[in-house]
């Protein structure tokens, strides 16, 4: 039996990815241990823009017309202040 794989939490996989930017600007490591982190970061990018898909599938599916009608709209930036569900200051 074969166990499906978790998706990464976008969150901690930015984290790291900050982490091993940080390290590898720091220009101070060999090269093998740079090319095992450079390694991992292209990874981590990759999950975190599959994330940033899937989310951005996510919110195009719920905007979408409820009656099945063709959505024809153009996707907008959303803008918090826009919202009228956001708590007023």
């Amino acid at each position: 039996m074969t166990a499906k794989r978790r998706p990464p939490d976008f969150e901690k996989s930015l984290s790291e990815l900050e982490q091993l930017v940080a390290r590898l600007e720091k220009g101070d490591l060999p090269l093998e241990e740079s090319l095992r982190l450079f390694e991992r970061g292209v990874l981590l990018t990759r999950d975190c823009q599959k994330s940033l898909t899937e989310a951005q599938a996510k919110v195009s599916l719920l905007s979408a017309p409820r009656d099945g009608s063709a959505n024809t709209e153009e996707l907008v930036d959303f803008d918090v202040d826009d919202d009228p569900t956001a708590p007023r200051a």
